[in-house]
This record gives C-alpha cells, structure tokens and sequence, in this order.
C-alpha cells in the first residue's frame, strides 16, 4: 500500500503554477512519491502533471469540478491520461442533490459520465463528509449511494475522520466498500474545547490499525493523508502526519 498526500492540504499557499512547483518540491524533500491532485485552484491540469513528472510524483486521484465531470467529461479524460492518473473524484455532492429523490438523482446524473470513464478505463470515485450519514426514509444517504449504485462504476474514497463524525465506526464502512475503494484518506480526529478538530494522523483519537486493516481487507492501494485545517505550519503538521503514517505502515510491512 503506497502513502501520500492530498494536495488540498497546502490550498491556502498554492495560488500559481509556482506555487504548486514549490509545494511539489518540499513534498518530494520529505520522500513523498504519490499525490492527489485537489485544492490548486485555476491551475490546469496538463500544468500539474508537468510538475508532478518533474518532481516524480505518482498521481493517484483528483477531486474535479463537478461541472467539468457532467459536461466536460471527454476532455477530463483525455487531461486524466497526461496526469498518467485512472481515477476521476468528485470530493463533494452538490447541496441541490440533498434529499431522499436527490440521492436517487444524484446516482442516475453521475451514471452518465461514469459510463464514459469506465469505457476509457478510468474510475468515477466518491469522497465522503458527515452529511452523508443523514437518514432520508430511513436510509442513511451513504448506503444508498452504496448499495443503489452500480459497483462498476461507483468508487469510494472513504474519509476516516468523516466517517467518525457520522457517527459509525471507520473500519465497518471501510470494509463495506471492499473492491470499490483502492484510495483511503487518513485525516484524524481529536477533541479540542470541547469542539472536533482535525488532527495531524497519528495524534488523534481514531483507530488507525484497525482501519489500516480494513483497508487491507477492503483491497486499499494508498492512504492519503488529508487535514483540512491545521494549528501550526503545514509543513510542520506535514511531516508529523507522514512520519506517524510511515511508522504503522512499517509496523505491518
């Protein structure tokens, strides 16, 4: 299983093409070789995947626009092949597909282009939050999308943290999606003033060997580190999520 980091991690300093040069590079510093590409604002993506080759990155997943993925989808393909990268992820569900009927919408929609990556040889992934955890008809919303979806062409990027804050426990969901999840993303959770906050992996509260084992179970081919927010340097918080990560990787190698 291969480790790395989401770029939306460092969007608040990624703001050009130089930018995302120089992030790619500290990265690259630390022995990071697998990135997703996410949170690089209006950089295209033919631009990202000449620094991601520059600085040796793997390209395992991206989080697109949801109007390039309904619309544009083609194109998104063809930019895809240049990132040398087969898996095509939507990081949110638009609010408009926030209902019992809107699930079922959302799943029909998505069908189409997911119809095409699939017959490119590329996957349509799926990136949890909390709000998928609501019932709608008894239903939670993330069940739905799993058990209603087709499971060719239906992929999920199960959040760790995410998942927490729904209110289930990781390693089940983890393991609900095996064969339909090879990305993972290992952001953790801790409680600060009372409040949930993200945490630097390895210094929350989560389980991380147990859902490192679900992702074994479920046939996980990375872990990605993500952290929304951070409460000191993002190089700082980096390195103590990507030492920690390699720590249990080691630990199980």
């Amino acid at each position: 299983m291969k480790a790395g980091f989401t770029l939306f991690n460092f969007c608040s300093v990624i703001k050009s093409a130089q930018d995302l040069d120089a992030v790619l590079a500290r990265l690259e510093e630390m022995g990071v070789g697998v990135v997703q590409i996410s949170g690089i604002g209006s950089i295209p993506y033919p631009e990202a995947a000449k620094l991601c080759r520059k600085h040796n990155m793997e390209v395992c997943v991206t989080h697109s626009p949801v109007d390039r993925i309904l619309n544009d989808t083609d194109a998104l393909i063809e930019e895809h092949k240049l990132l040398g990268c087969s898996s095509i992820g939507l990081g949110w569900m638009p609010e408009e597909y926030h209902s019992a009927e809107g699930v079922k919408k959302f799943i029909s929609d998505f069908t189409v282009p997911a119809k095409k990556m699939k017959a490119a040889g590329m996957q349509f992934v799926y990136h949890n939050h909390a709000f998928e955890f609501e019932r709608y008809d008894g239903r939670l919303i993330m069940d739905v999308l799993i058990e209603d979806s087709d499971p060719e062409l239906f992929n999920f990027i199960m959040d760790i943290h995410w998942l927490q804050a729904g209110g289930v426990y990781p390693p089940d969901y983890i393991r609900k999606v095996s064969g339909r999840m090879k990305i993972c993303h290992f952001k953790d959770y801790r409680i600060v003033d009372n409040e949930r906050d993200f945490a630097e992996v390895g210094t929350g509260n989560l389980d991380l060997d147990a859902c490192y084992m679900a992702c074994v179970d479920a046939g996980a081919e990375y872990i990605i580190i993500e952290q929304d927010r951070c409460r000191m340097d993002l190089f700082d918080s980096a390195k103590i999520s990507w030492t920690n990560l390699n720590k249990l990787l080691e630990k199980y190698s």
